[in-house]
């Protein structure tokens, strides 16, 4: 059985009033090979947004991403189709880090009127984590203080889709023998329980303003 691991770019926002697109969809395939997890495969489609298609000068500063590696992307279902074919027909898990991608694949999945029920056997590896190491919800790690508590080497660049997603599936290789995934379905009307971090680009999170009262440096995926 598969763990995709996977992460998002989304355009940024300064404004409650204004909605984060995703315009990068990155994700690494882990299997067992030989009694080992490896990474085995990985994933990147930009993804061209569809309300606000031009992209500021705040997104390319925070993302890397230009208006032209967006120009000539397939819009939000397209990317998702074709990141749907890459995992394939066999069972899998799906994780990320923290919860604000799953939050925002939810939100754009609903805005196009595509299927959901994908979004399935998901796992917050941020909050495992936070288990492992026994601390609060609050106290939750960043990826890249994560990386470093585990003396792994960051690879890429940050903020790039694919480059977190395989920092975070290095991670999850790490620590996947403490790690209790959980087998789960999508449900429409389950809501997040857990403090989100505030991120440039993810300013109309409903979790926002609780993120504010965090003191460690927020991760922005």
């Amino acid at each position: 059985m598969p763990y995709i691991i996977y992460d998002l770019e989304m355009t940024v926002c300064r404004k409650k009033t204004q909605i984060s697109e995703i315009i990068e969809i990155g994700a690494a395939k882990v299997e067992e090979r030989d009694g080992q997890l490896v990474i085995v495969d990985t994933f990147q489609a930009f993804v061209q947004p569809a309300k606000n298609p031009v992209l500021t000068k705040a997104t390319t500063e925070f993302t890397g991403i230009t208006q032209e590696d967006v120009r000539t992307a397939g819009q939000f279902p397209e990317a998702l189709a074709r990141f749907l074919a890459w995992i394939g027909a066999d069972e899998y898990y799906l994780c990320s880090w923290g919860p604000d991608d799953k939050l925002q694949f939810i939100r754009e999945c609903r805005s196009h009127k595509l299927d959901m029920t994908w979004i399935r056997n998901h796992n917050n590896l941020q909050r495992l984590l936070t288990s492992i190491r026994k601390q609060e919800k609050h106290q939750q790690m960043g990826l890249k203080a994560a990386l470093e508590w585990l003396e792994i080497p960051f690879s890429g660049s940050h903020h790039r889709a694919m480059d977190d997603a395989v920092n975070t599936a290095r991670i999850f290789v790490k620590l996947a023998d403490q790690m209790k995934l959980d087998k789960n379905e999508f449900a429409e009307d389950k809501q997040e329980d857990e403090v989100v971090y505030k991120t440039g680009h993810f300013a109309n999170n409903p979790f926002g303003n609780l993120a504010d009262l965090l003191e460690e440096e927020p991760y922005a995926g």
